[in-house]
């Protein structure tokens, strides 16, 4: 095993919610990150990488190592950043290791961001032992970039993963172009559209040092510092989910009085459902998960936007708040299921009239 220290890292943090950068920002300091630049949305993140273009042959910042990037933002989201990461010509590093990280775990999102060339996936909530193992996956486990007419990105098989019956490509190693460095190229005999990188892991020998053998690991006291760290954000956690849940309240309201902006507010009740339903598991509240995730499902593009839907999404509000107020950690026991079955009963109530 090699310990890893990653004070040489550059990483980028690509997050639009203030207090969860704050909290990604202070994790990633516990485990040894000191170079990171934060922006708060792809938009920020492309004028960071096209402000570091060479000026007189000189860069006006340091190269990034490394991608965190959240999902669902404005207004150029995670995978509008990732391919721009992936196929701009003004991209600093096509290569770059890019994790994504949301709260919007489903398959759709997941597929998306691996057709784009994501990394690695990173589902919220999120631990430090999730974020740090996601992180030395990277390190350890490099893929071989792939290129063809339509995708450049790292393979999409995990040698020896479960998932994978069989090899289903027509095209062996002698059928396509490997590179392995600037230096070495080898070519097929035949003209190929199909293009593998099998390049040195620079990441590896920045974090573990040059030749380093075997795989990294983080030391266990940087981990046990970053969950304390995580415990003690869990004290702010309330305060910011208070302030979304008057929000929440807010939007129910001007949907109820103004009805020609109710879409609109629909709209952002699903945004900040998707906020709560990510954070709230992280800081020992995962009923705030569950709840959130349910608003986020009955308020979706294809969800109703009557009266009785605002009444819906105030149920929710309640029963977020009711966790809050009474601070039901966990499962809640039998006070959870009681609250969930409630929430759900009520739901399918209003539900039912008028459909």
């Amino acid at each position: 095993m090699t310990t890893v220290n990653f004070e040489r890292c550059n990483l980028l943090i690509v997050e639009d919610n203030h207090y969860i950068r704050r909290v990604l920002e202070n994790l990633l300091r516990q485990i040894s990150f000191t170079n990171i630049t934060v922006t708060q949305n792809g938009a920020e993140a492309i004028e960071y990488f096209k402000s570091l273009n060479e000026v007189d042959g000189f860069s006006k910042g340091p190269s990034i190592d490394l991608v965190l990037s959240d999902l669902v933002m404005s207004p150029i989201n995670g995978l509008l950043f990732l391919r721009w990461v992936r196929s701009s010509k003004e991209s600093p590093n096509r290569f770059m290791p890019f994790i994504m990280l949301s709260g919007a775990a489903d398959n759709e999102y997941v597929h998306a961001a691996r057709d784009l060339g994501v990394t690695e996936f990173l589902g919220k909530p999120f631990s430090a032992h999730s974020v740090s193992r996601r992180i030395l996956e990277v390190i350890n486990y490099p893929r071989q970039f792939v290129t063809t007419q339509s995708y450049l990105g790292p393979d999409r098989r995990r040698l020896g993963g479960a998932g994978v019956a069989k090899e289903r490509r027509l095209k062996q190693d002698r059928d396509v172009a490997i590179v392995y460095s600037p230096e070495k190229v080898v070519k097929p005999k035949s003209p190929t559209d199909v293009w593998y990188f099998r390049l040195p892991n620079y990441l590896k020998d920045k974090v573990g040092g040059i030749g380093a053998e075997g795989l990294c690991e983080l030391p266990m006291d940087f981990l046990e510092e970053a969950e304390e760290q995580l415990q003690r954000a869990a004290l702010d956690f309330t305060v910011w989910a208070h302030d979304y849940l008057k929000k929440l309240s807010y939007l129910c309201d001007r949907a109820l009085g103004e009805t020609d902006v109710r879409q609109e507010s629909f709209e952002e009740i699903n945004l900040l459902a998707h906020e709560l339903r990510g954070q709230g598991g992280t800081f020992g509240y995962p009923l705030i998960s569950i709840f959130g995730k349910m608003l986020y499902e009955a308020t979706g593009p294809n969800g109703r936007q009557d009266d009785n839907a605002v009444e819906i999404v105030k149920a929710h509000i309640d029963a977020m708040r009711a966790v809050l107020r009474d601070k039901i950690s966990g499962d809640g026991g039998e006070i959870g299921r009681e609250l969930q079955l409630s929430l759900s009963v009520m739901v399918e109530k209003l539900t039912a009239v008028g459909s």
